[in-house]
């Protein structure tokens, strides 16, 4: 039972931990995508100071990533999408072993629990002695004995139950990131990938009238 107690302990504090995490992603992501996103038409470096403000956030470290870049090629901006998209996730599987862990060796703890105590009860039926207060003790040995398996079975159940409803919510924001990820490129390659190279052409038309001329 002290194992268990100490698993149970565990299984709480990883669930309140990445309840936290996930609860303060889930109600602040939103608006600094606006503002991010709203942000980045206008100017990159607002956008990026927006996002370094919430370098706290997961969101605000995958928007980040992007919009450090100067004059980046296309290819180069989606792979630093993808790359902190990358990141990010593998901070949403933190504290998944652990719960799995606890689901594997909990209910193995409850079974050995109970066999250590109904091995206990059966020595004392090895006396032969049959009445009620000794058949009553021995009734309330296996219902003790039985405790620590119903302990064990409860500890993997709620342990499941957290892993269940944290990759649920993982799954949907794997692809809220990937949703927004694709929002950020589409805005830099309309607004600012077009006109950097518009402006590097210009530049070279220039260099070489300035060359024909000399």
């Amino acid at each position: 039972m002290f194992p268990l107690l100490v698993l149970s302990v565990v299984t709480f504090g990883c669930a309140v931990e990445r309840c936290w995490f996930w609860f303060k992603l889930i109600i602040q992501e939103k608006q600094i995508v606006q503002e991010v996103l709203s942000a980045a038409r206008l100017d990159l470096e607002k956008a990026e100071a927006i996002a370094s403000r919430s370098q706290g956030l997961a969101i605000g470290r995958f928007l980040l990533a992007p919009l450090r870049l100067r004059k980046a090629s296309p290819e180069i901006f989606h792979l630093a999408i993808k790359a902190s998209s990358d990141k990010e996730c593998v901070e949403m599987y933190k504290g998944d072993k652990v719960l799995e862990s606890v689901m594997a060796i909990a209910p193995l703890l409850g079974i050995l629990g109970t066999s250590a105590g109904l091995f206990t009860t059966f020595q004392h039926l090895r006396t032969g002695q049959v009445s009620s207060v000794h058949l009553s003790a021995v009734a309330s040995g296996i219902a003790q004995a039985l405790i620590a398996s119903a302990t064990g079975m409860s500890v993997a159940i709620l342990a499941l139950v957290f892993l269940r409803i944290f990759i649920i919510v993982r799954s949907r924001q794997m692809n809220y990131f990937s949703q927004v990820g694709s929002e950020l490129e589409l805005i830099y390659l309309e607004f600012w990938h077009e006109s950097s190279t518009a402006d590097v052409s210009i530049q070279e038309v220039s260099e070489k009238s300035n060359s024909k001329e000399e």
